[in-house]
């Protein structure tokens, strides 16, 4: 069984908002290296939604992109993605699979399936999957900045406060740090 690893980029005072982070070469090699440990990656709807357009026209060289985030997308293109919606059906982009049913069922027989361990990448969907204490590590790259503003991680709040153990933090050369938590059991 693979573990679910909670993986996304937060502020200072917890925003998930994606145009809040530092996206450069040295943030993206962090994710990249992230995604090729991984054997899937995890998403809701929304983030699905958000990425669907974009990542694969950069990996198909229509959109410029320094090298490390065309990188980035091309190994995207070829990783399995599995999205939750109760709303949508269709996922079209490439290696694209709707969880459907049960999310706590569903989840799990991803992580039983996929030794690699599966990387989730949406703030929303963390908070459910979290209450349903499916998640085992959090690699959270917190950016050196205070926003102000929303959206924040678990919003939603969860139902107890979650004990974790540090495996390591390492300062990238951009100020944001990058944590690397397991859920202490």
């Amino acid at each position: 069984m693979g573990l679910l690893i909670f993986s996304l980029n937060v502020t200072l005072d917890g925003c998930v908002d994606h145009q809040e982070g530092i996206a450069d070469d040295e943030t993206h090699a962090f994710f990249t290296g992230l995604m090729d440990e991984a054997g899937a990656m995890l998403w809701g709807r929304v983030t699905y939604e958000m990425m669907e357009d974009y990542w694969p026209a950069v990996a198909r060289g229509e959109q410029e992109a320094p090298p490390a985030v065309r990188e980035w997308a091309v190994k995207l293109e070829t990783k399995p993605k599995y999205v939750v919606s109760s709303t949508r059906t269709d996922f079209p982009w490439t290696n694209s699979h709707h969880i459907t049913g049960d999310l706590g069922e569903g989840v799990q027989r991803l992580k039983d399936v996929t030794p690699a361990g599966v990387l989730l990448g949406s703030g929303k969907l963390a908070t459910e999957l979290d209450r349903l204490d499916l998640i085992d590590e959090y690699q959270l790259l917190v950016h050196p900045r205070i926003t102000g503003h929303g959206p924040t991680l678990y919003q939603g709040g969860l139902p107890a406060t979650r004990r974790l153990e540090l495996i390591s933090a390492a300062p990238l050369s951009n100020g944001a740090v990058a944590m690397h938590y397991r859920r202490a059991r």
